[in-house]
Parts: structure tokens; sequence; C-alpha cells
């Protein structure tokens, strides 16, 4: 069955052949796939956080939510501008993440856990489409990437920091 990155717009010249073009979409689609879950579980954990550390855990997941909603919006224009649609239905992100749909209503410190785990899993996805974008000359798509890695290195962290 054919998705959304099947899809592709021709005559495109931008030094990049169709075959890389192609492979760095389908990684970029993956990281926009998780990126898209991960914006679902902390804008979940941000609507439903309780306890104590309700107020601080609630403006930091609206943070965080915040910020991958921009990302979703670039890694999206990305694809786009390879010359591939990007996925957007629920059901292809579902197909394509590696990060696991959130079911019921853990604690604080469970939900800080799973979204260290969530962020993590999100760098080595974004690590995966490192090589096609070098291979390719991809500068664009790199500098996106690596930004990305930085960007979920650093929430990683302060997440654990939150549980030491």
């Amino acid at each position: 069955m054919a998705t959304l990155l099947d899809k592709k717009e021709s005559n495109i010249d931008i030094g990049i052949t169709d075959k890389q073009r192609e492979e760095i979409a389908r990684a970029l689609g993956v990281l926009l796939a998780d990126s898209y879950m991960l914006y679902l579980k902390t804008h979940n954990y941000h609507w439903n956080v309780t306890g104590m550390n309700f107020q601080p855990l609630h403006e930091m997941f609206e943070e965080q939510y915040t910020e991958l909603a921009e990302a979703i919006d670039t890694i999206a224009e990305q694809i786009r501008s390879l010359g591939h649609f990007a996925p957007g239905s629920f059901k292809e992100f579902s197909k394509m993440t590696t990060i696991t749909e959130e079911e019921g209503l853990p604690d604080d410190r469970t939900m800080i856990k799973r979204l260290q785990e969530a962020n993590e899993a999100v760098i080595r996805t974004a690590r995966k489409a490192l090589p096609a974008c070098e291979e390719a000359g991809d500068e664009a798509s790199l500098d996106l990437v690596t930004e990305r890695i930085r960007t979920h290195s650093k929430v990683a962290w302060m997440l654990r920091s939150h549980l030491e």
C-alpha cells in the first residue's frame, strides 16, 4: 500500500539524486512520526499531571510540546523541500513511529521517565537519518537532524535530572 512518502514531485534539480532525496525523506518521515507521537504524549501529560509537582511539570511539559509543534512543522516542510509528501495522519504516524502510544495515566514520576525514554528514542531515530544526509551532502537536512539531536539530548538530560 502506498504512503504519502511514496508520492513525489518531479523535475527537482537540487544536486541530490532522486534516490538520495527519497532515502532522506523516508528517514525524516520516521523522525516526523516519532516527534508527533512525543508531542501527543507530552501534551497528554501537560493536561493530566497531578500532585505536588503539578505547576512546574505542567509548565515544563507545555514548553516541551510547544517546541515540538514547531519542530514537527519544520521536519514536514523539509520533507516537502525534498520533493516528497509528508505523512500527516495518525494512522501513518502509528505505523512509522518507534514510540509506544500512551495508555492509562501514570503518576508524575513515571510521566517524567516515559518522556525521558521517548526523547531518547527520538535521538536514536534522528541518528539513523544522519548517514543519508551526509552521503548526499544535504546540509539542510543534516542541520535539521543535528538540531533535533541537540534539542532532545538537552530535554532528556533535564528530565533525568528530575528523577535523581
